[in-house]
Parts: structure tokens; C-alpha cells; sequence
């Protein structure tokens, strides 16, 4: 094995070089494959407890966000922010008025067809007018099956082209290119029939393009306020099926929700014999349709519904803001806007956080007691607990609250399962890290032990070298002895034959 200095110097003066080593008197023997080998392994370790400590970190701050960190001055603004909002409801919406809507889609929809009769050439103002201008300008070839799909009371709702919705478009286009229209029989199973040729098939892609969708638009809105026969007559007339009733009766196709009295109650929705008034004797007096300009109306007083849910939604959203922003400022110190880039706005935004849905759920479920409260009281007064009043309830319930009541039920609901599955999902990082870490301790133990033996061996070395030394120490103060008493035996021959040595050892000493 070769020596291992401890540090050399070398140094020159006037030629003359000189080298020192100082080297150890023991040689120590290390293990150094095993140990090199084990501090690999703790540094894979360390690249491990690293990882694991960043995931506990997001797990710990996507906990600290499914948590809910709401107080009482929370909970009061949420039940404040709910009553005030349900006041609003009673006293600005009043009830679901599916007539009312329906007018007020009624007017909206002979405007837009007045409109658009004009942007392609009508010169009047009637409603009449415009639609029978639209009607010859934009004939359509699934007419041309009108019988087949139960006449002119009927098709609009069973022939699947004629409907105002995306469904509507597409089987326009696939009419263009098949030559058949597709809908529904009495009984609502799906059928094909045949369009006769008439001109209104393209013969060409862009033609079929342009005749399935252009010419389709138009020809639907013609169709959107009645016939012009029925507008002359005075009433509304067949208008056509909004998104929703399109998508009810595409689906009642399918075999699984495929249904002849599922059909019927749709057609019936539609022809207005569902939602009609009645007499005491049951017998029909007057029909309320429920096509587009319904749909229409029914979305109106939606939105009507809709706007104290919005009141409520700022109010507890707003207070949140404020109180959070007002709370970092505080904390962070914040002096200027610069400082402004300091402050973490992931606590202060005002969503995709438990506390917020929290307060939303308590705000929600206030405003819809208040609603429900609300909405009993007037029934009562108006009919009575008689078997009206629970139709006159449920016209008065806001269904925009209860729907986001729901919805902020659910989520509040999920964030709770979220934070179990994180917080299982925390508590197996942990242990997973307390793992490594044990073993970090172990490899550690084993660097130890392995300088433990090697201390021992040079402990060992020590003795042996020391135990030499000293029998060469005695040795040579032994010899050291007998040298000066040899030396001592020649010094009075060597000041005989050298009279001035000693004069000369002197002056050699005192330079």
C-alpha cells in the first residue's frame, strides 16, 4: 500500500533545494467501495425525501383550499346577503308566468321575422306579409313530405328538418344529400320517406350547402310565427319547436326512451293541450302552445328569476374579496401599488375554494327558504290550502335559486370527498416519507460502523508502531551512549596531536 502524505513543502535558496514530507505513522485502510457505494444510496434517498416533501407541500396547500376557513362574520354576511336577496325575489319577480313569457317571445320573434323579410326584399310591414314573402322566396324540400309527418299541425314537430335547433340543421344537410326527410310517425318511431323531386335537391356540394343550410335558415324563419293564413286569421298558428322540445322528441327515438305515450305527452306539450286552460268540467278552453316563441318566454322569465341570484352571488362574492384583500394588505404591509405584486391572490379571489362555496351554500339555502317562505305565504293567500295551492307555490318558486342552491350544494358536498381523498393521500406520503427517512438513518448507521472499524484498525496499527518505536527509541540511546563514552575515551588524544582544536571548536561555536 503507498504512503499517504499529510503535506509536502519544498523551498530553494542559493541552489540548494530542499524537500519535506511529513507523512502519517499510521496507515489507515478504508473501505472505500462499500462506503462509496452507501453514500449513493443516500443521495438517491435524498432525491426521494426532496420529491416527497414538494408533494406533501401541494397536498397541504390543496387541503388548506378544500378546507372550509369561513367565521361567524362570514356566515352572517352569507344569511344577510341570502334574505336581502330573496326580498329582491318577492318583491321584483312575483311568479312564473309562462303567458306572460310567451307574449313577450311572441313579439320578440314577429319582430325578428319582420326583419329579417325586409333584409331580403319586403317592402311592407305586416307579419303576414313578411312570412308569406318568406315562404315563396325560401321553399324547402322536406315540405314537399308535409302528409307523411301528420299534415300541417303535425310536421313541424315530427319532421326532424324543421326543427329551430342544430338537430334541424343537420337533417336538412343530410336531406340535401339522400334525398329523404326523417322524423317521426304517430306512434314515434323514427321513419324515412322519400322527397320528391322538385328542384330543392342540389346537384352539386355547394348547392346542397347552400340549400341545406342558407336556404333551410330562411325557410324557418318563415315558419317561426305560424303560417301567414293563421296570422290573417287571427291566431298563432304551428310555429316550430325550440332546442329544448327538439331535443325531447329526437330522443324519444332512441329505443330506450322509445315510448308511444312519451310521444303522445310531447305532442300534446307542443299543440299547447298540456299546458290549456280548463273549465271546472275539465273541458279545454284554450290551448297554450309550447314551440320556439314559448321556449322563448320561458327562458325570459328565467332570467327574471335569475337576476337576485346574481344579487346574492356578488354580494357574498364581493364581501369575500374585500375581507380578503383588506386582511393580505394588512398582514403583507402593503404601502403602494408595487407592493401590490406581494400580496397572494390565490387567497383572495373569490373562487375554487371551500370557504367561498361555503358561504354560497349558506347563502343560497337562505335565499331559497325566504323564496320557498315567500312563495307558501302568497298561495295561501290567494287560494287557500286548497288542491291550487300547490300550483300556485310552485309559480312563485325562484327555480334559478333552487338550481344554484343545488349546484352549490353538490360542490361544497365534493370538496369534502376531495379533502378525504387528499387528506388518505397525505397521511400515505408521510408515512411513505418516514420510510426514507428511516432508511436514511440506517445507511447512515452503516458509514459509521465502517469508520468504527476503520478506527479500530488504525488504533490497533498505533499500538504496533508505537511499541516499535519505543524499542528503537531504547536502542538507540543505547547506542547514543556508547558512542559518547567512545568519544569521551578519544578526546584527550585529539587535543595531544591538535594543540589548537579546541580553540577552533570555540570560535566556530561563537560565530
Amino acid at each position: 500500500m503507498a504512503e499517504q502524505n499529510l503535506c509536502a513543502i519544498k523551498t530553494s535558496c542559493e541552489e540548494l533545494d530542499v524537500e519535506l514530507e511529513v507523512i502519517p505513522v499510521v496507515q489507515i485502510s478504508v473501505n472505500s467501495s462499500r462506503a462509496a457505494e452507501i453514500e449513493e444510496k443516500i443521495k438517491d434517498l435524498d432525491s426521494l425525501i426532496e420529491a416527497s416533501e414538494k408533494k406533501l407541500a401541494e397536498l397541504n396547500s390543496e387541503i388548506n383550499r378544500l378546507t372550509n376557513h369561513a367565521d361567524g362574520l362570514d356566515y352572517m354576511v352569507a344569511v344577510a346577503s341570502g334574505v336581502i336577496s330573496g326580498l329582491v325575489d318577492s318583491l321584483y319577480v312575483g311568479e312564473f308566468s309562462l303567458s306572460e313569457g310567451s307574449k313577450w317571445g311572441e313579439d320578440t320573434i314577429n319582430k325578428f321575422v319582420k326583419k329579417i323579410a325586409k333584409s331580403q326584399g319586403y317592402e311592407g310591414d305586416e307579419l303576414s306579409g313578411s312570412v308569406s314573402f318568406l315562404e315563396k322566396k325560401f321553399p324547402f324540400a322536406a315540405d314537399k313530405a308535409t302528409s307523411d309527418f301528420g299534415g300541417g299541425l303535425q310536421h313541424h314537430l315530427r319532421d326532424f328538418s324543421h326543427h329551430a335547433s342544430p338537430i334541424g340543421l343537420f337533417f336538412s344537410l343530410l336531406t340535401q344529400f339522400t334525398g329523404k326527410a326523417y322524423g317521426t310517425s304517430t306512434s314515434g318511431m323514427f321513419i324515412v320517406v322519400d322527397v320528391s323531386e322538385s328542384g330543392l335537391i342540389g346537384d352539386s356540394l355547394p348547392s346542397k350547402i347552400f340549400l341545406g343550410v342558407v336556404q333551410w335558415f330562411f325557410h324557418i324563419v318563415s315558419d317561426m310565427a305560424g303560417s301567414s293564413s293563421s296570422i290573417q286569421s287571427g291566431s298563432l298558428g304551428t310555429g316550430l319547436p325550440g332546442p329544448l322540445l327538439s331535443l325531447a322528441k329526437a330522443l324519444s327515438t332512441i329505443p330506450i326512451f322509445q315510448n308511444e305515450e312519451v310521444s303522445k305527452t310531447i305532442s300534446r306539450i307542443f299543440n299547447g293541450t298540456a299546458f290549456g286552460d280548463r273549465d271546472e268540467a275539465g273541458v279545454l278552453k284554450n290551448v297554450k302552445p309550447f314551440d320556439l316563441r314559448a321556449e322563448l318566454g320561458a327562458l325570459q322569465q328565467l332570467g327574471k328569476q335569475a337576476v337576485p341570484v346574481i344579487i346574492n352571488e356578488c354580494l357574498v362574492r364581493g364581501f369575500y374579496f374585500i375581507r380578503r384583500f383588506y386582511g393580505e394588505v394588512k398582514d403583507k404591509k402593503i404601502k403602494s401599488f408595487s407592493d401590490l405584486k406581494r400580496i397572494e391572490w390565490g387567497n383572495v379571489m373569490p373562487a375554487k375554494n371551500r370557504t367561498i362555496v361555503r358561504m354560497l351554500t349558506i347563502a343560497t339555502g337562505t335565499f331559497t327558504l325566504v323564496d320557498m317562505a315567500d312563495a307558501a305565504i302568497r298561495s295561501a293567500v290567494k287560494g287557500g290550502f286548497t288542491p291550487a295551492f300547490w300550483a300556485n307555490f310552485l309559480l312563485h318558486v325562484n327555480f334559478v335559486g333552487v338550481g344554484r342552491f343545488a349546484i352549490a350544494l353538490y360542490s361544497d358536498v365534493k370538496m369534502g370527498f376531495e379533502k378525504g381523498k387528499k387528506e388518505d393521500e397525505r397521511r400515505l406520503t408521510m408515512n411513505y416519507q418516514l420510510y426514507l427517512l428511516n432508511a436514511k438513518v440506517f445507511y447512515k448507521q452503516a458509514l459509521v460502523w465502517i469508520a468504527a472499524q476503520d478506527a479500530a484498525l488504525a488504533i490497533e496499527q498505533l499500538e504496533k508502531t508505537a511499541n516499535q518505536s519505543m524499542s528503537q527509541y531504547v536502542d538507540s540511546l543505547q547506542a547514543i551512549g556508547v558512542s559518547l563514552e567512545n568519544v569521551l575515551a578519544y578526546i584527550p588524544k585529539a587535543l595531544e596531536k591538535n594543540k589548537d582544536l579546541k580553540k577552533d571548536l570555540l570560535d566556530i561555536l561563537e560565530a
